[in-house]
Order: structure tokens, then C-alpha cells, then sequence
């Protein structure tokens, strides 16, 4: 059973979705007609629209942009979290329709890693271990998908789960607020700037000066800071930059 690592790619997303947004948002304060709204795009800062959009709020024309991510090497623990993003389109994996045949692909969390291999190697038995019982289940029980959804109950968080997950771009600055803060759990965190490093290359615009609060101002944890703004100013800043024009 091979032990996997995090990848995440962005396989489709609207056709130049800052255009997409700032026409949408045109159309709500102009009585032109849309050919002479889409002649103006081309005229004017759509970035510095999109800016002033973001900063009065209002944020419903930046729905008309989505995004979709190819995600794997990651927890079925993170999917739990993810899917509480509930505007959003999951595809995952099945563990009842795909049965894990020889074995099954894991994820070892870093604060295990860094115990050591001897650590490594406990954790990496115990995996072993438990698909010797989930191998038993299935011995046990009927053939097929009937077998695999109930054997599969023996399998841990740490097993991997593959997705393709949508969002649109409203949901997306949501979801880096909330996930690329430092409270974050470290998995889901690192998907979430894996996300907002590949979203701000293609609509940097939208999604510069996306991530937690703190990269625009004041942390919003209050008591519960992780006290490093700093830091996760600094690492904002140079994942961004390179999209800055």
C-alpha cells in the first residue's frame, strides 16, 4: 500500500471569467445593450473594476465565473471538510464501487513524519493492518458492491480520496477566507493554497487579494490568533506577486 502525496490541478474554468464578471456587473447599472457592454470591456480596467466590486461587496456577479479542480493524494479526513462547502460540486472517488484491491493508497500526516521512521514505519503497519481486516470483510461478504460498502467501514481517514471539485468564484474567496488561515486544519489548508496559487493565475483580478483576513487587515480569529499575520502576509504576498501586474 503506497503511501501518496497531495496534487491539485485546475482542469476548466469559465472562458475569461474576469470579463464574465465585470460584464455581469456592468448590465446592473447600464441601460446599454450587451454588444455595446462587451464592447466597453475591452476599453476599460476590467481589473480595477473587479477591485471596486470586491470592496463595496458586491459580490453576486462574481458567481457568473467557476472553476474546477482535479484533486488527489489527500485524506478521506479532508473530505469530510471540504463537502461542508456546501455551494460547491463534488465527483469523488467510491470506495463502494471501487474496491481497494491489494491494498490502498494512504496519506501520513506530517506531525508523524516528523516523530521520525520509526514512526513512519508503526503507522505504515498499522495501514497494513487494517487492510488485512478490511481484506477479511470482503472474503466474508458477497461479491461486489454489496460486499465493498460494508467492508469498507474498517478503512481509515487516512485513506485516499480523489475528487473534482467546482466552485464558483464568490465561493472560492469564501472558501480561501475560511481555509487558508493558519486555524485551519493543515490538510485542507494546504489544498486551499494550492487553489488560490492556480485561481489567481488565471483571474488575478479576482483572486490577488484573496486568503484570510489577515492579508487585508485585521485578523478575524480575535483570542483564537495564531499570532503569525506576519507570515502569512509574507507567504501570501509572494504567492501573489507573480500574478501582479
Amino acid at each position: 500500500m503506497p503511501r501518496v502525496t497531495r496534487r491539485v490541478e485546475l482542469i476548466r474554468y469559465t472562458e475569461k471569467p474576469e470579463e464574465a464578471v465585470a460584464l455581469a456587473a456592468k448590465l446592473c447599472y447600464s441601460d446599454a445593450d450587451l454588444s455595446s457592454l462587451m464592447e466597453e470591456l475591452s476599453k476599460k480596467d476590467t481589473a480595477a473594476f473587479i477591485k471596486k466590486l470586491i470592496d463595496m461587496g458586491h459580490l453576486s456577479p462574481i458567481e457568473h465565473a467557476s472553476f474546477s479542480f482535479a484533486i488527489e493524494g489527500v485524506s478521506r479526513a479532508l473530505l469530510a471538510q471540504i463537502t461542508r462547502h456546501r455551494i460547491a460540486s463534488f465527483s469523488v472517488k467510491s470506495q463502494r464501487y471501487v474496491r481497494a484491491r491489494g491494498g490502498f493508497n494512504y496519506i501520513i500526516p506530517p506531525a508523524i513524519e516528523a516523530l521520525g521512521e520509526g514512526a513512519v514505519r508503526e503507522f505504515e503497519a498499522q495501514m497494513d493492518t487494517i487492510y488485512s481486516f478490511y481484506e477479511g470483510w470482503l472474503g466474508r461478504l458477497e461479491e461486489g458492491e454489496k460486499g465493498n460498502e460494508d467492508a469498507r467501514f474498517v478503512l481509515p481517514n487516512a485513506a485516499e480520496s480523489k475528487m473534482i471539485v467546482t466552485m464558483n468564484a464568490r465561493e472560492l474567496l469564501h472558501f480561501f477566507f475560511l481555509r487558508c488561515c493558519n486555524r485551519a486544519q493543515w490538510e485542507i489548508r494546504a489544498v486551499a493554497w494550492d487553489m488560490l496559487k492556480l485561481a489567481a493565475g488565471v483571474a488575478p483580478a479576482l483572486f490577488c487579494t484573496a486568503g484570510p483576513s489577515c492579508v487585508r487587515g485585521k485578523c478575524s480569529e480575535g483570542k483564537m490568533s495564531c499570532g503569525k499575520m506576519d507570515e502569512v502576509k509574507k507567504r501570501h504576498s509572494e504567492l501573489t506577486s507573480i500574478y501582479r501586474e
